[in-house]
């Protein structure tokens, strides 16, 4: 069995602004993935993207100085 890590899943509340996300995130080389929305969170459009959590404060950072947006940030064992 695997051993479980930190995540941070960040919802949208629409598939365009996934799409932003993950091409902003390929463009700029910042770690992560598209995931479909895990069962323990409700969110808007059904696709999040993950980020590990050592990651996330160099992920927030970037996309905090654009205009992107998401719904909210969930940290989950996964």
């Amino acid at each position: 069995m695997r051993e479980k890590r930190a995540y941070h899943v960040i919802t949208f509340q629409t598939t365009t602004e996934a799409m932003a996300m993950e091409k902003f995130c390929e463009t700029n080389h910042l770690s992560g993935r598209m995931i479909p929305v895990p069962r323990e969170i409700s969110a808007g459009c059904g696709l999040a993207w993950r980020v590990s959590s050592e990651e996330f404060p160099k992920w927030l950072k970037h996309v905090s100085e654009t205009s992107l947006r998401y719904e909210k940030v969930t940290e989950l064992m996964m």
